[in-house]
């Protein structure tokens, strides 16, 4: 950004506190300062202040809800035949390259006690891969088993970028082909205090905020990665968030749904465990299916049961999405139509006074299922918890690292007894992903044959 258009912007918006502290700078720390301001768009950030200033609270829904229209775990017959008409859609799709899948990496792993990218935090219950390798294993799995090259695309932020990109390098990108694994950044917002200031996080930078995990459909508009994967042929984008291991990545039966419903956006849930579950619920709102965050529900309909006792709004959100890539180009080819949400949060930040003190700032985000509720063609999935939803968000207690490695190896324990073998309670057991993918392969492999089991297991593709 040019001084002149920094002055310009910071006037316009009275910034004086700003201004006076550019002023005091020397010219080389002028110049780092304005190289940081570039690509944000101030303009954007005081339209949503003056916004959310109208809104004294950020008021629950109250529009008419209901449950959506799910495809639930298949039971009957029908059901079954339906899900592996899907699998074979799903198959063909990635055997004709048109799946790419993007991880969105952009957090860090701080509120797990832990310095670096969350996707460099080990989590596997023997091997402690870490997230990365888990994913990269998978989505080269999967890319060998139908003979293909499946594109990964990895979303990261300003704070873990580097890192992020050495951590690859360091491991030799995992086995994948470089020109097959695509890095980009997601954008920034500038915090703003509720009386419309903007903060300093230091001498030559203002605090900023990253502009959430829908910020990953206008990145990916943004850094030409969306043009080079139409152009390439790829029609169709699985996506999925970096803290959960259990993901079944580029998923077959889901990619088949999806295209049989001729979906835009297309979401797997789970159901929630209890009423008191905080996670985003999958409902219809005025007849258009959308996610609505357990904060923005009433108690009542949280709590709400159904005639057989049974939660009503039951399809807890997973993070787990598949969107067409005309879709997303419709979204953000013409000024991004993802909706801005506004949070409250306290930061030591540098305020209007000049001292480094604890203050009050709004953060403005995107959440990527807001495109579910911006077309009237989706698809919901459900999946058994067990087998894919086991998120890694807290330090300890639930959604843990222990919580997500012992859904691992519960899941591993289970393909294993499925062949028949007896596991002592206490084995830890790893299955690799280039060992087997799902359960089925694991009993192919294995072909009746017996582990001499002494310790914990670790079975690999040799």
């Amino acid at each position: 950004m040019t001084e002149r258009k920094f002055l310009r912007i910071f006037k316009k918006h009275n910034q004086h506190h700003i201004l006076d502290h550019y002023k005091n700078l020397s010219p080389q720390k002028q110049n780092t300062f304005l190289q940081g301001l570039e690509g944000l768009d101030f303009d954007l950030i005081f339209a949503l202040h003056k916004d959310f200033c109208h809104k004294q609270t950020l008021s629950r829904i109250t529009q008419d809800i209901r449950p959506a229209s799910i495809i639930t775990i298949p039971t009957s017959s029908e059901e079954k035949a339906f899900k592996e008409k899907a699998r074979t859609i799903g198959e063909s799709l990635i055997r004709k390259e048109k799946i790419a899948a993007l991880i969105v990496a952009g957090g860090q792993g701080s509120r797990l006690g832990f310095e670096g990218p969350k996707g460099t935090f080990p989590i596997t219950p023997v091997e402690k891969k870490t997230l990365f390798q888990l994913f990269s294993e998978s989505l080269q799995a999967m890319s060998m088993r139908y003979h293909t090259t499946i594109p990964l695309l990895i979303m990261t932020s300003i704070e873990n970028h580097q890192d992020t990109l050495n951590f690859f390098e360091s491991h030799n990108f995992f086995g994948f082909d470089r020109d097959s694994i695509h890095f980009f950044q997601q954008g920034m917002l500038p915090s703003i205090t509720p009386d419309s200031k903007l903060l300093l996080r230091d001498e030559t930078n203002l605090f900023m905020n990253p502009d959430g995990h829908g910020g990953s459909l206008k990145a990916l508009y943004d850094s030409g990665l969306l043009t080079y994967l139409i152009e390439k042929g790829v029609s169709e984008l699985f996506y999925c968030q970096i803290d959960n291991p259990l993901v079944r990545i580029a998923d077959p039966v889901f990619l088949g749904y999806h295209i049989m419903m001729n979906a835009d956006i297309s979401t797997k849930v789970v159901r929630r465990i209890n009423i008191k579950e905080k996670v985003g619920v999958y409902v219809s709102v005025n007849g258009r299916d959308t996610i609505i965050e357990y904060s923005d529900l009433s108690p009542e309909k949280m709590s709400a049961l159904d005639d057989h006792g049974d939660i009503l709004y039951w399809a807890g959100n997973t993070a787990i999405h598949v969107l067409g890539l005309p879709f997303i180009r419709r979204l953000t080819q013409r000024g991004f139509a993802l909706p801005y949400h506004c949070a409250e949060k306290s930061v030591q930040a540098i305020g209007p006074n000049g001292k480094l003190t604890k203050t009050q700032c709004w953060k403005f985000e995107t959440f990527v299922f807001d495109a579910i509720s911006l077309t009237e063609k989706t698809c919901c999935m459900e999946v058994a918890r067990n087998e894919e939803f086991s998120p890694v968000k807290n330090r300890e207690g639930a959604d843990s690292p222990e919580t997500a490695s012992r859904a691992m190896n519960n899941l591993y324990r289970g393909w294993l007894e499925e062949t028949g073998m007896a596991i002592p309670p206490d084995t830890q057991i790893e299955i690799s992903p280039l060992f087997a993918l799902d359960k089925e392969e694991l009993v192919s492999k294995l072909k009746g044959s017996r582990l001499d089991i002494e310790g914990d297991v670790y079975l690999e593709e040799k």
